[in-house]
């Protein structure tokens, strides 16, 4: 299969995503390629068998935390998809949450429908998903695994996932996102009293 390569944004001039957005020529930055990671590569085709066409953009810089994502995007935290697995008893859950937000674990039981959640360590995270934390996209996973998504990714046009490795993330719409996943939209965020 021949698919884009990674586009390596971070080592250009302009610095940031944000910028080079507004280059009427970026698409002429990627290059085809037969091969490519491997993690990302199973992301492109994700998407693809999910309807989406997935175009990783990879830095130089990692970016495992929301915060570092929304650096190097040039976009707003709450932009920035943050990939969150979850134990409730033997069964792995995944909840897409805004940058900006903390998932509230409250909600979240409610809206699994289980009796309690505890946050899965990194090595139980990634036998889930086939990821690392903070590599971890909406799709791609090692194994199919039920899903819930911050209605609060759903304020803006655009949003951007990991897409496999700690330094490559991609953008899509929201609405598009959660139909691919099979998410279900809720609110999950915490709220301050």
């Amino acid at each position: 299969m021949v698919s884009a390569a990674p586009i390596g944004l971070g080592s250009l001039c302009w610095g940031s995503v944000r910028h080079a957005q507004t280059l009427s020529f970026l698409h002429l930055l990627e290059v085809p390629t037969v091969s490519q990671d491997p993690k990302i590569e199973r992301v492109v085709e994700a998407g693809a068998a999910a309807g989406l066409e997935v175009r990783p953009v990879t830095f130089s810089q990692e970016t495992r935390t929301a915060v570092d994502a929304a650096r190097e995007v040039g976009c707003e935290l709450g932009q920035i998809v943050k990939s969150l697995v979850f134990q409730a008893d033997q069964e792995s859950l995944l909840f897409l949450m805004s940058g900006a937000n903390r998932l509230d674990t409250g909600k979240a039981t409610a809206a699994a429908g289980v009796g309690s959640l505890t946050k899965a360590d990194a090595a139980r995270a990634k036998e889930a998903t086939g990821y690392s934390i903070g590599a971890t996209p909406p799709f791609g996973h090692a194994h199919r695994l039920r899903m819930f998504m911050d209605e609060d990714l759903l304020a803006y046009d655009e949003v951007w996932a990991a897409a496999g490795r700690p330094d490559s993330v991609f953008a899509v719409a929201p609405q598009p996102l959660a139909s691919a996943t099979g998410a279900i939209v809720c609110s999950l965020a915490v709220t301050s009293i």
